[in-house]
């Protein structure tokens, strides 16, 4: 982890320079700019697909559509077909009952910049007005932070 100095502004050559305090973090083998608090509401919103979310939402739903149409009768016989820990596909489950506002924000890479995959298997409230609050999503509002996206 790297840090820059404090923050300081100076005029150089008629042109204002501003200087502000980042910290630059290595997760999962890409560099993450951290800005400090209060200063995110600058900064320019870019999608960012988290292909871990994304995978974890295909395979809840693939696994949850093969216990529905019958092909396997529980998670039990599942996890066992997959070769996989049956309490982490209950964990991957649970992403099916998230709101669909949430999926297609996770899908479009419109998600808060910290919800991670981690913060998303543990248990999440069924209600989806709690879900975009525990979740990050503006205040119980949809992704956009509208409140006509309340749920």
């Amino acid at each position: 982890m790297i840090k820059s100095a404090k923050p300081s502004k100076k005029v150089e050559d008629a042109v204002l320079v501003i200087s502000i305090p980042i910290t630059f973090l290595q997760r999962g083998g890409r560099k993450q700019i951290v800005v400090p608090p209060g200063a995110a509401d600058w900064q320019p919103r870019a999608n960012r697909c988290d292909n871990s979310l994304i995978n974890a939402l295909a395979k809840a739903h693939l696994w949850r559509r093969l216990i529905e149409t019958g092909k396997y009768t529980s998670a039990v016989e599942l996890s066992r077909a997959e070769g996989i820990n049956e309490s982490y596909l209950c964990r991957v489950l649970r992403l099916t009952l998230l709101a669909p506002d949430i999926v297609e924000a996770i899908l479009d890479g419109r998600q808060p910049r910290t919800l991670e995959l981690q913060s998303l298997l543990k248990p999440i409230p069924a209600d989806w007005r709690a879900q975009r609050k525990a979740l990050g999503f503006a205040n119980g509002a949809g992704p956009s932070g509208h409140p006509a996206d309340r749920g």
